[in-house]
């Protein structure tokens, strides 16, 4: 069951540590027990962060797509 779930994360995860790993030249695995104790220690403000970096990556692939129409999928 809880191979299940690691799976399910791993696929649906946004990939912030690995993309800011492979920016800063860090393992993904350091940046991600970054979060992990940060977010314990300060009550879970690294989430917001996280969250935040997700839709920020996001937005950007969506810019880099071209000159492309609004109404393209």
């Amino acid at each position: 069951m809880t191979k299940k779930i690691q799976i399910f994360c791993e696929k649906q995860a946004f990939g912030v540590c690995a993309r800011l790993g492979d920016y800063m030249g860090i393992s993904s695995g350091g940046i991600r027990l970054f979060f992990v104790y940060t977010s314990f220690l300060t009550m879970g403000s690294p989430v917001i962060l996280y969250l935040i970096l997700a839709f920020v990556m996001d937005m950007r692939k969506h810019f880099r797509r071209g000159n492309s129409s609004i109404w393209d999928f």
